[in-house]
């Protein structure tokens, strides 16, 4: 169960359990969101933490974007298909 954590305070009892990074992220090894989360942080000064995060948070409005077009492209095509 290494990599997971319990969502009950009785475990014997409990089959509900947080996901895995695996779960979420996939099992390829070579995966550049893989190593990025499992990456080790410590080595990183203050001002290389807070470009990080700066780069994470482009990188989360771009995902955000391309969700918004995909479902407003789909919607359209949704739209257009109905008529």
């Amino acid at each position: 169960m290494h990599g997971r954590a319990l969502l009950t305070s009785h475990p014997q009892r409990s089959t509900i359990r947080a996901m895995d990074l695996d779960d979420i992220l996939g099992s390829r090894p070579d995966d550049p969101l893989n190593a990025l989360v499992r990456e080790d942080l410590d080595r990183l000064s203050v001002t290389e933490l807070e470009a990080r995060i700066t780069a994470l948070e482009g990188e989360i409005a771009r995902s955000r974007k391309k969700i918004e077009q995909a479902v407003n492209h789909r919607a359209s095509a949704d739209a257009l298909f109905k008529r």
